[in-house]
Order: C-alpha cells, then structure tokens, then sequence
C-alpha cells in the first residue's frame, strides 16, 4: 500500500491535474500556459495566444518572421550608428573585468559597426542583479539574436539600464531563497538620494557588511565565484547603476551582449532631439495616446499607464531631484516647484540635455530611436503598455520594432522538488491560494497506517453503496441518483474526517507548518512567481554560470507560456 501510496505521488507531482507538458531533456522541464497563472491580464493572454486580434496596437507579430520584416525597416543614420558604437565600446569597456572589453562583447560592436541590427531588452538596475527576470530578459535577447543570426539576419543582442529611473524603494534589495528560507538583503536609503535617479547613487559603505552576509549563505561549487562577482562590482564607490552593469557583464562574459546606460553626456546629445520634439509636438502625442487608451478601453482590454491632458511623456530634474514634466493650465510646464515657458525649456534642454529623461512610455520609442532595434523583449506589464507606446512610435521614430515575450521560468531545486512529490503537489496548487494547498497537504500528511485504512475503507463502502445500483435501477430508475448521492457525502465524510486527522498530525508536529513556508518562499513569494521576487544568484552559486546553458537550451521550448525547470 505504501508503495502503490508513494507511486501515486510522483504521477500527481509530475502530471498534476492537468498534464503538464514534460520534456524528454537533460533537466525536466513542465509548461504552463500564462491562462493558468494568477493575475494574468485579458490582454497578455490574447497577446500570446490570439495576436491577431491585437495587431492593431503593435506593427509585427511576436515571430522570426515578424523581427525580420521589423529588420528591414531599421534606417539608422551612418554617424548615429558610429557615435553609438563608441558609447557602447567606453561603456562595455568600464563594466568589464580589469577595465577591460571582453572579446566576444568586441565582435558585437564590430557588427553593429558594420550594419548589424540589435535585438533589445532592459531593466530597473536592483542591488544584486534584481530579480530572476532580469536575467530572463538578457537570456532571451541573446537566444533571439543568435536565432535571428542563423536565419540571415545579422543581430547582436543589447541590454538597457534603467538607470534614470528613480524610485530607490524599488531597487535597494534582494531577496533570496537560501538554506535556512528565504532573506532579504538591503541598503539603507540615504534621505539626500530621495528622488534621485538610482543610477547616481553611490552605494556607500554599508554594502560590504551586506555582501558578507549574503555570501554566507550562498552554497554549491560556484558559491565562491558568485561571492567574488559580487565584491568586484558592488564597490562603495560604485552606484547603484555601475554595479549592476558590471554585475550582468561578469554573469555574460563570453555571449556578446553589450550593455547600455542611457546616463551619461554622450548619450544625451543624442537623446535631445527626440526630447525636443516630444516638447514641440506634445500635444499632439497626448491626444494620440488618450485616444489609444481609450481604444483599448473600448476594446475590453486596459490602459497600463495612466495618461491625462498635463502629461509629457519626460521627466526634469530640479534640485537634483527627477521631477515629471507637466503642463501648466494657461500655458508653459511644471516641474516639481519649477516653472517654465516653452522657450525656457527648450533653453534648459539646449543648455543641458541631461536634466531630461524619459517617461515609461516614451522610452522604448527613445531607445529604438538610438538603437537600430529589430526586436524589443519586455515582460507581461511592458508588453501591455507598448500597446499604448505604439501612438508614440509612429510620431517619433516613424516604425515600431517587433515586440518579443520574455524567457518565464520558475527553476525548482532537488530538495523543492522532494517536497512536491511528498506532498504530491503540481506548482498550480500553489497558485491556489494557502487554504487550498494546505488542504493537500494535510491530506498527503497522513500516517501510513491511517492512509491505507482510510483508503481500504472508502474503497469498501463506495464497492458496497455501488452493489445497489442494478438492483435499485430494476426496481425504480430515479433511485440510481439516490445511490449516487449517498456514495458522494460518504466520499465527503471522509475527505472531511482526513483533513482533520491531518490537522492534528500538524499540530503534533508543526511539520506542515514548516514545508509549506519553504515551498511558498521558494516557488510562489508574495502570491507572485519566483522570477518577479527572488535572485538568480544563489542558482547559480548552486550549478555554476553553466546552469544559463540550460536556461539558454529552454528559452524556446515553452514558446509564449511559463516554464517550470527541475535543476539537477
């Protein structure tokens, strides 16, 4: 009975209620489609799984054959691609190793040099690397240019720093799954850095002390490796943008992936005309993302980022603070407690173009302007809101890049995946809410004895209530849903009756307890999947960088859904 008990568990750990999709690789993977996962927006799902009935709001659809047709329509100017190769080769220059440009990095910048397009993705620059997405992101704009290479269209893969964002709340910790649960690692926030763009914020001393206690907990035959990258790029001199940037160089050395960080002078001479003309022709690209909106409203779906009649699409920073740019009623802008006419701005912007940045929807079409851009990889939310950015798309830039999903994992360690199979868990019970899991899990958490009697005796009694069904038919057709229902409130009695007694095996415990904070804090923290909270880091101090392979090795085989990853 045990035997046959514990062959149950695996089928339901593997197949769960409905089969997941495993594949017959090195490391078993499972799919999910997005439709199952908690909070996915109406719009993602028909994104993913109906485009068509989006193309309105996007110019190619999410295919090889839709990055190369976006390939064709890149038109970046001789000296804009020339002036760009030079900031991308200082830059990759300062985030590698000893100052030094990696090799394959080299070999990017000499194709981009010679014509090549990019394929593009970035992120907010979290202490520590962020979140597990972020590496996701990178992931698959290298498996997109690699992909989009083979198939004759020569791409090099780019990666934004969003280092002129300017909410430290966002970015100052990481949290980690480690041996003892889940940690949270954090900076203090200066209250001078209040409303600073991150990426001028230097991370100070107190970083030290942080990565000696993170580097503490981390395990495997990489942990050292993992421990030194991070001593190396999280200096107390560095900011919070630098760091990062040399962080993701350490963690890709060798791909090719060069990395980009909009703050810097020659980076905003280039910038400035398109600030320029987002000042001179607001209105006109207000009117056109309201009408967007409401398109999209109208069409059942949802605006991701509010728009009203003062927004600008740029932000000004006063006083060193990054203030949104608005328009004044009567005329002129606004800025935190500033005021200016639109000749004044257009004076500051002149002056100096680095007091200006970009609003989330004005980005993408920022960067894309810069960028010879085949392909932009975002993540559910940018996705929804580039159905919006597309009305400034055609304003600004005139073309709109294919839009690209990222690269969904959750990668489930050994002892994680013991403890699904013990409690015979698929990871969608978890997405159920901590009530109904905890219910399977008091189910599964039975003594042997108990489960093979409870079992043996539900058995009997379904077999005995059934034996009634013939003769009862012959007599009177309308009692077979009597027998019917009888043997269903036997089968609830015991549910009900198994539940308890798993109660109170929990309670002479405090087991249940335990493994379900373990299994929360690993795959499902903060009712959101792993990517969005946890790092990457203490994976990869547990396999070595060699486990991005793997991840690279999967990036399509779960086209458009969520992957689940059992690491060895």
């Amino acid at each position: 009975m045990a035997r046959q008990r514990a062959a149950r568990r695996v089928v339901v750990f593997l197949l769960g209620r409905c089969p997941l999709r495993l594949r017959a690789e090195r490391m078993k993977s499972a799919c999910i489609p997005f439709s199952e996962i908690p909070q996915t927006t109406h719009l993602f799902s028909t994104y993913l799984t109906a485009f068509d009935r989006l193309a309105e709001y996007y110019s190619h659809p999410p295919t090889r054959e839709g990055v190369a047709a976006s390939a064709r329509e890149v038109n970046l100017a001789p000296e804009l691609r020339s002036a760009l190769v030079e900031i991308l080769r200082q830059q990759n220059r300062r985030f590698g190793c000893s100052q030094t440009l990696d090799p394959a990095a080299e070999k990017s910048l000499q194709r981009l040099a010679g014509g090549a397009v990019a394929i593009v993705s970035g992120q907010q620059v979290g202490l520590f690397s962020g979140p597990a997405l972020t590496i996701y992101k990178a992931l698959s704009t290298i498996h997109w240019a690699e992909e989009m290479t083979r198939a004759g269209v020569d791409a090099v893969p780019v990666f934004w720093l969003a280092t002129q964002d300017h909410d430290l709340a966002e970015v100052n910790e990481s949290f980690w799954n480690t041996r003892n649960g889940a940690a949270r690692y954090e900076l203090p926030k200066d209250p001078e850095s209040e409303g600073k763009s991150v990426g001028k914020i230097p991370l100070g001393s107190g970083v030290q002390a942080t990565i000696e206690t993170a580097a503490q907990t981390l395990d495997g035959p990489a942990a050292a490796e993992v421990a030194a990258a991070l001593r190396e790029s999280y200096a107390p001199d560095e900011t919070y943008g630098s760091a990062f940037g040399k962080l993701l160089a350490r963690i890709f050395a060798g791909r090719g992936i060069l990395f980009i960080d909009p703050q810097s002078s020659d980076f905003d001479r280039l910038a400035a005309p398109i600030y320029r003309t987002v000042i001179e022709s607001g209105d006109e690209l207000r009117e056109a993302l309201l009408a967007r909106s409401h398109a999209l409203e109208e069409a059942g779906y949802h605006a991701q980022v509010k728009v009203t009649r003062e927004s600008t699409l740029l932000f000004c920073s006063v006083e060193g603070r990054r203030e949104p740019l608005r328009t004044r009623e009567g005329g002129g802008f606004s800025a935190g407690a500033a005021t200016f006419s639109k000749s004044e701005l257009l004076a500051r912007l002149q002056e100096a173009p680095g007091a200006f940045s970009a609003s989330a929807l004005l980005r993408p079409a920022l960067q894309d302007t810069i960028l010879p851009t085949a392909a932009l990889i975002g993540g559910p939310a940018e996705i929804a809101y580039l159905a919006q950015s597309q009305a400034i798309y055609q304003k600004v830039l005139g073309r709109m890049p294919a839009i690209l999903p990222r690269a969904s994992f959750t990668l489930v360690e050994p002892p994680i995946a013991r403890f699904l199979e013990q409690y015979g868990l698929d990871i969608r019970d978890l997405f159920q809410g901590r009530q109904r899991l905890r219910v399977k899990m008091e189910q599964e958490s039975l003594p042997d004895g108990l489960t093979g009697k409870f079992e043996s005796d539900e058995h009997t009694i379904r077999q005995i209530v059934k034996s009634y069904r013939e003769p009862l038919e012959r007599l009177d057709a309308t009692l077979v849903g009597a027998v019917e229902s009888i043997e269903e409130k036997i089968a609830g009695y015991f549910l009900k009756l198994k539940e308890k007694v798993g109660r109170a095996e929990n309670f002479r415990t405090g087991v249940l307890d335990r493994h379900e904070r373990i299994l929360l804090d690993a795959l499902y923290m903060n009712h959101a999947l792993q990517e969005r909270h946890l790092s990457i880091l203490p994976h990869l101090a547990n396999h070595g960088l060699q486990v991005l392979d793997e991840l690279l090795r999967h990036a399509s085989s779960c086209a458009g859904q969520h992957q689940v990853l059992f690491l060895d």
